[in-house]
């Protein structure tokens, strides 16, 4: 069982060489990086090239880990005991399964994807750690234990909003998915956008690396964003001559693809200004 990238996934070396290390390992796969580089994408590539289902849990500001294992829904038990329903006397028929459990009770192995990690309150990761570890967990309510018929492929994302504690890191095989470099980058348009215009591409690449190395920017623009302004650059028809019209000091045409905050926007509009005081 090997990942080797898929037709639709630009993998570099150092990633491919991640998963099948922490598949190899049956450890957790952390992996961090910019928004927009292709994090939560990689599991589902995965899944892919390794014909494996995918089961997905997309975590949030307010979600606890107990809700990847189970919730015991009481509420419904107490509504249904008034109503004098046979279903009360059991009450495993109150338990709602959460992403772990559905994973470990796969007939086969699957890609379990805990997907932004970091918007989980600082004791989420914590909470977790002997499930992944073990991979089981006990059911208070039946008594019962949920043991992996089969060991799942985890991957685990971040955009490194807050740190994680070690413990949970010490458990995890970690690697940080760099922002691509411009041949990278190009294979990557490629697979997205095939047949686009060497000319056009490669003016539309010397401007998006000039402004993400634009000193005071706030949002770099990531992958996901340079491959949506593309997307909009084809539909209108450009050429290269019309993106060199702007200027080099200037707004980039479209940038309401590449720049999603104002200060950001104002910061290029003072650089125009301050370039065309200078002629």
């Amino acid at each position: 069982m090997r990942f080797d990238g898929t037709d639709e996934y630009i993998s570099t070396d150092d990633l491919t060489m991640a998963v099948n290390a922490a598949v190899t390992l049956e450890r957790p796969l952390l992996v961090k990086g910019e928004p927009g580089t292709g994090k939560t994408e990689l599991a589902r590539q995965v899944a892919k090239s390794l014909g494996l289902p995918m089961i997905e849990w997309s975590v949030k500001s307010t979600t606890k880990a107990q809700q990847g294992l189970y919730e015991y829904d009481a509420v419904s038990r107490l509504r249904d005991s008034q109503l004098g329903d046979e279903r009360v006397h059991d009450v495993a028929n109150y338990i709602r399964k959460g992403k772990l459990w559905q994973a470990f009770e796969a007939p086969g192995k699957v890609v379990l994807l805990i997907d932004e990690i970091d918007k989980a309150d600082i004791e989420f990761p914590n909470d977790l750690l002997q499930e992944l570890d073990r991979m089981e967990f006990h059911v208070y309510e039946t008594g019962q234990t949920v043991q992996a018929a089969n060991r799942p492929i985890v991957i685990i994302t971040s955009n490194n909003e807050k740190e994680l504690p070690d413990a949970f890191l010490r458990r995890c095989f970690f690697h940080y998915i760099k922002f691509p470099d411009p041949d990278t980058l190009r294979r990557i348009v490629e697979v997205h956008h095939p047949g686009i215009k060497d000319a056009l591409l490669t003016t539309a690449l010397t401007q998006f690396y000039e402004l993400r190395e634009q000193p005071g920017l706030k949002k770099k623009p990531s992958t996901s964003e340079v491959l949506d302004w593309l997307k909009l650059l084809l539909a209108e028809d450009l050429e290269a001559e019309d993106l060199r019209r702007d200027g080099a000091d200037a707004l980039p045409r479209l940038h309401g693809a590449l720049l999603k905050n104002e200060q950001d926007v104002h910061l290029f509009e003072r650089l125009a200004f301050m370039a065309r005081r200078q002629r």
